[in-house]
């Protein structure tokens, strides 16, 4: 009788244990309480195997020492294994009723629970779980930051790539997929009121928002540009200010089946930012179209990185469009036309969604420029004929909230 009651304690010792160990995995109070349900219900089918595997086990057991059982459990990976051993530890001590065997058949009861605890695997630890912190974003959306030029590289005759370092290597910029960022520079002297004077003008980094202690900017250098003349002039170990981030678009994966985009000259940074976002994931299955519009091939920005991409990810197509081709050009040949936008880009519907990026000229062309920042404008040109509409395949929910800074158009978003 003692040893049926030292058994059944032993059951309802480990039967509760493994329910201490199993909630902390589970989130929801009412799951808790259905799995206390569960141990409570299974108990008399649990002692009941138990009892005749330590019936078993025990006169199998019982010329040897309780701790042979230890070394059985520990030394099976079948969970209801581990159980048996663990009880036959129990059982070992037989069925004798004097105080003495009594008192050693609850000292094996306890060696067996510590088997079990044992065998059962690291659960039981009790080191607490050591959760990564998030890295720290260098970035300030309220106030200007001076950050270091590292290093500058030439990419086309009038487009160069700037490398902007963080203090602490280990910390990220902070930008979300798509966002940019304001840069400003002191231009000339202090003015009438005798504060000085700057200019500001935004740019989105190509760098991905997890890369560690730096970003990349791309600038094309215009004679006529102030601020990209400023530009021109960094060199390693310059300071520029910037602010930052501000989103455009708060893209997150698989958000529409199809996404087409039109890019032209810089205007490749936003698309390239969501382009190496979708690539990068293999959980977003996003089938991505880009037609890319430069005025000639040695001005084509990172056509290298895009070409590699598409090489590499099939669901990433890229078409590059020039107005001055070389003789040995195989891709598009002058403005981007309604027979590219057909045939390129995904057609309307609600799975579609189309990006629009470039100077002046190609958005009024392809969609009609912006009104203000934040207002899309009436959709023209040649998006409209194709039968794209500026309420197309409207996202619902979180998405409108998301938006901050800039709008969007729910089928072509104009940056």
């Amino acid at each position: 009788m003692q040893n049926s009651k030292s058994l059944l304690a032993n059951i309802l010792f480990t039967s509760i244990s493994a329910f201490i160990q199993e909630s902390d995995r589970l989130i929801e109070p009412v799951v808790v309480l259905v799995y206390i349900l569960v141990v409570i219900v299974n108990m008399a089918f649990f002692a009941s195997r138990t009892v005749r595997a330590g019936q078993i086990l025990g006169s199998k057991l019982r010329a040897a020492s309780p701790f042979t059982a230890v070394a059985a459990a520990s030394s099976t990976s079948r969970v209801q294994e581990k159980t048996d051993y663990a009880f036959a530890a129990a059982a070992a001590a037989g069925p004798q009723h004097n105080k003495k065997e009594l008192a050693f058949a609850a000292i094996t009861a306890c060696v067996g629970a510590a088997a079990f605890f044992t065998a059962w695997g690291p659960g039981f630890s009790s080191q607490p779980v050591v959760l990564e912190e998030a890295p720290k974003g260098a970035l300030d959306p309220n106030n200007w930051i001076h950050l270091k030029v590292e290093q500058v590289e030439q990419l086309t005759h009038n487009t160069k790539k700037f490398r902007f370092v963080f203090d602490d290597p280990d910390a990220v910029s902070g930008l979300k997929v798509a966002s940019c960022l304001l840069t400003r520079a002191r231009i000339g002297n202090e003015g009438k009121d005798g504060k000085p004077n700057y200019l500001i003008r935004p740019y989105t980094p190509v760098t991905s928002p997890d890369v560690r202690g730096y970003f990349d900017l791309v600038v094309k250098i215009y004679p006529e540009g102030r601020m990209t003349q400023h530009f021109a002039k960094l060199s390693a170990g310059d300071t520029l200010e910037v602010k930052g981030p501000i989103p455009k678009i708060p893209y997150y994966p698989n958000m529409k089946p199809r996404i087409g985009m039109i890019a032209g000259g810089t205007g490749i940074t936003p698309m390239y930012q969501i382009i190496d976002a979708i690539v990068s994931n293999k959980a977003d299955n996003t089938q991505v179209t880009l037609i890319y519009a430069n005025v000639s091939p040695d001005e084509i920005i990172m056509k290298k990185e895009l070409d590699d991409l598409a090489a590499q990810h099939p669901n990433f197509k890229v078409y590059h469009v020039v107005n001055n081709p070389t003789p040995n050009w195989k891709g598009g040949v002058g403005f981007t036309t309604y027979d590219m936008i057909v045939k390129g880009l995904p057609s309307p519907s609600e799975d579609t969604l189309i990006l629009v990026c470039g100077p002046p000229g190609m958005m009024n062309a392809i969609c009609g420029d912006k009104a203000s920042p934040k207002d899309q404008g009436e959709l023209i040109g040649l998006l409209k004929q194709a039968g794209y509409t500026k309420d197309q395949g409207r996202p619902k929910g979180e998405f409108e909230k998301l938006v901050t800074i800039g709008s969007y158009s729910p089928a072509c978003l104009f940056f």
